[in-house]
């Protein structure tokens, strides 16, 4: 495969993809609803995906997290596919990009977007750079939850209606859980390069039989939340009905999960990205037909 298709890591993208589908479908009845502005979310949340998964593969080779002994996919720096000049220049392009991009939601939205672009880029550059990396803090699952889940779907929902609403809220912190478990995914197959690096993601610092248990949480409240939503009548039947057909998909992740580990997670990562984007899909379905 393209190293440069390596880099991005097509099977994070739905993490992206998902939130800004949900917050867009939303907003779909409304008369000022506008497909533009739709694509160009889409496009620079996508972007900003990228640009994490850049930063992440360079910084965590800088800083030697990275070695022989890791467990996961293939990253392009430190297995030298790619030097790290071109990763890092690569980063600055798709976030420059992204700016730019983004420069018409800002010009759109007003200030409350453009305060919500300049923290998803402090994100994208603090998740594994900076004085403070979130990642090695502990605060990877937590970044994912505010910027791919309550950010992107109420932002997205904002950019379409210039207000928020409580269902953006609910479906935003359904979503933001789904991709807390993907990342709770990778940091827990890492555990053992990461512990030895001084890397204390949440899953190092709570060890892999409390990480089991706090994945079946995340990928179940979700659930809980829409149904939730549904009974206090902030969601319409019909799509948390079809989100809640991925419900199958969640348990059999769990299985799986509570019986994995190391190398062999590398599958479910991807898979649990799916289920971000499957529940989002079908969910966004329901939107429309509701």
């Amino acid at each position: 495969m393209n190293p440069w298709i390596l880099a991005t890591r097509p099977r994070t993208l739905p993490a992206a993809i998902g939130p800004i589908l949900v917050g867009n479908a939303l907003a779909l009845s409304l008369t000022q609803f506008s497909w533009l502005i739709a694509a160009t979310s889409m496009l620079c949340a996508l972007l900003l995906q990228i640009a994490v998964n850049l930063a992440n593969d360079y910084f965590d080779f800088k800083s030697g997290i990275d070695t022989e002994e890791r467990l996961g996919p293939v990253r392009v720096t430190q297995s030298g596919l790619l030097d790290p000049s071109k990763v890092r220049n690569a980063m600055i392009a798709c976030l420059l990009l992204a700016l730019l991009v983004g420069s018409l939601l800002i010009y759109h939205g007003g200030w409350p977007i453009a305060i919500l672009a300049a923290a998803s880029i402090l994100g994208a550059l603090g998740y594994s750079g900076g004085p403070y990396p979130l990642a090695s803090h502990g605060l990877g699952e937590v970044a994912a939850f505010i910027f791919f889940g309550l950010v992107a779907v109420v932002g997205s929902y904002y950019l379409q209606a210039h207000d928020t609403s409580v269902a953006a809220w609910i479906l935003g912190s359904a979503i933001g859980l789904f991709n807390a478990a993907v990342m709770l995914v990778n940091n827990t197959r890492d555990i053992p390069t990461d512990a030895k690096a001084g890397k204390r993601t949440l899953a190092v610092k709570i060890g892999e039989g409390q990480a089991r248990v706090l994945y079946q949480a995340l990928v179940y409240l979700p659930f809980a939340l829409v149904i939730g939503g549904f009974l206090l009548g902030t969601l319409p039947g019909l799509p948390v009905l079809l989100g809640g057909l991925s419900l199958v998909l969640a348990r059999k992740l769990n299985s799986e999960f509570s019986q994995t580990s190391g190398a062999a997670l590398n599958p479910l990562l991807g898979r649990t990205a799916k289920l971000t984007v499957i529940f989002s899909a079908l969910f966004s379905l329901g939107l429309a037909l509701a």
